[in-house]
């Protein structure tokens, strides 16, 4: 397929959310699955084709253990401690979340090859079977990560085919030496090396990709350098806005799980915060009581042993409440730093979409303004070509009517005059006179000031210095260039 391009997509996290690691591994019930195919595009009749690596080999997915389970135990093996474990706060990122694929059409060849899938919402596609490709396009891929970061730091490597475009999902831990190091792998000293290092990974992959056709795409700096044609750019421009727009639509799908996620997590914290209360009610009561019965011993009132009795009840039971509280207050803690990791991966991730929606804007305006500058451009060249072909049928006296004109000065001289016009352009006064004097044309003999006027715009500018330098090309002695 012509104009295949890949997708690789990467974002740190200070861990990976249950939510997360739900929608990775399909660890939905009944009602999550109605929910997140209400949501999203899920299609639970292609559920059986998704598949995951491990090792280099194909699985099915282990939805046994969750993927922060497989984090604390991959860690735990290799006698790592996570640096967010004993923070209130995490701090530290400790997990890179890797989204790889490819144009979608390429990438349903890949997964489908010429099998009928309908990918209407609601459709039937049990009947459907995975293709040997994807499976060999996965490791390949997989091989790609172990041999960059080390097959030891990959949690989770999971392939989607129940949704519109296959993709692989790629949980990787940034360890380096024992520790984690994800400023000293990914990021860089400063924002430059950043830069550079993305580079350079976009295009390692793309050679992993060269055997599926599919090549890394462009930034939006490289596609505005370069010379396209109309529709080079029409493609390009589709091509990009659709990696785009998958970006957002599972971010917004991430956003989905995450608030119903917060929910249940505020409703954890409201349930455990009301427990804390009775039984810091029910402690004080306890305490009040004991208190009453120290004051009876201590005033030699009632019946000795019968109070001492009650008193030790009392302490049984104050025990129990205080080691009861202990405990929610210990889980109470730990739903308010869940739930505040919660609301900063969401406010995060919503971040990102509107990041995501202003760059498909931006790429959009660069591509239209290039468009707009090829064609203004060709319009250009074909109008001086057409002149050129009807002056030259004509007689001296027709000719003549065009003498003086920038049109004809563009015609004779077209290169030489957009030239020295740039230099004009520049305030390159000077070098704009030398050039045309050393270019057959005369220089400017006029002696008014010339220069930009404070309220002039580039547009205005920009025409002033076109007819200033067609006047310069022309030769000293005013006679026309023979043509």
């Amino acid at each position: 397929m012509a104009n295949a391009k890949q997708v690789m997509d990467f974002r740190p996290s200070k861990g990976i959310t249950t939510a997360q690691s739900n929608e990775h591994q399909r660890r939905w019930t009944e009602k999550g699955w109605d929910r997140a195919v209400s949501v999203g595009n899920y299609d639970p009749t292609r559920e059986h084709l998704n598949f995951e690596i491990r090792a280099g080999k194909i699985f099915p997915i282990d939805k046994t253990r969750s993927i922060p389970e497989r984090m604390a135990d991959n860690l735990s093996a290799r006698g790592i401690k996570d640096p967010n474990g004993d923070l209130i706060e995490p701090r530290f990122r400790t997990v890179v979340n890797f989204i790889f694929g490819g144009s979608r059409e390429r990438m349903h060849e890949i997964a489908f090859g010429k099998q009928d899938v309908n990918f209407d919402k609601g459709a039937d596609n049990s009947h459907i079977e995975r293709n040997k490709d994807i499976e060999e396009w996965a490791k390949d891929v997989y091989s790609f990560v172990c041999d960059k970061y080390g097959e030891e730091n990959i949690v989770a490597f999971i392939v989607h085919m129940d949704e519109l475009n296959p993709h692989v999902h790629c949980t990787l831990l940034p360890i380096r030496d024992g520790k984690f190091a994800y400023k000293q792998i990914f990021a860089g000293k400063d924002k430059y090396e950043f830069s550079a290092r993305i580079k350079e990974l976009h295009s390692d992959f793309a050679e992993v990709n060269k055997r599926w056709g599919m090549s890394r795409g462009n930034s939006i700096s490289e596609t505005g350098a370069k010379h396209r044609t109309t529709e080079e750019y029409r493609r390009n421009l589709s091509e990009e806005c659709t990696n785009i727009e998958e970006q957002v639509v599972r971010h917004k799908k991430t956003l989905s799980d995450l608030k119903l996620e917060i929910s249940l997590a505020e409703r954890r914290v409201k349930g455990l915060t009301s427990m804390v209360d009775n039984l810091r009610k029910a402690k004080a009561e306890k305490e009040a009581q004991l208190s009453a019965l120290e004051r009876i011993l201590q005033n030699h009132q009632g019946d000795t042993a019968a109070i001492i009795s009650e008193r030790e009840r009392l302490e049984k039971e104050l025990a129990s409440i205080q080691a009861k509280l202990a405990d929610k207050q210990d889980k109470l803690r730990m739903a308010d730093r869940q739930l505040e990791t919660l609301k900063k991966d969401m406010d995060a991730i919503g971040e990102r979409t509107e990041e995501l929606k202003g760059e498909a804007y931006r790429y959009s305006r660069e591509i239209h303004s290039n468009v707009d500058v090829l064609l203004k451009d060709v319009m250009l060249e074909t109008l001086v070509d057409e002149h050129s072909a009807r002056v030259s049928g004509m007689n001296y006296s027709e000719q003549a009517a065009f003498d003086g004109s920038l049109l004809q000065s563009l015609t004779e001289q077209g290169t030489d005059v957009m030239f020295c016009a740039t230099l004009l352009f520049l305030g390159m006064v000077n070098d704009a006179t030398t050039f045309a004097e050393t270019h057959g044309g005369g220089g400017n003999s006029s002696d008014l000031k010339w220069g930009r006027n404070d309220d002039e715009d580039n547009r205005a500018w920009a025409r002033r210095c076109m007819m200033m330098a067609s006047k310069m090309m022309r030769p000293a002695s005013g006679k026309r260039q023979k043509r």
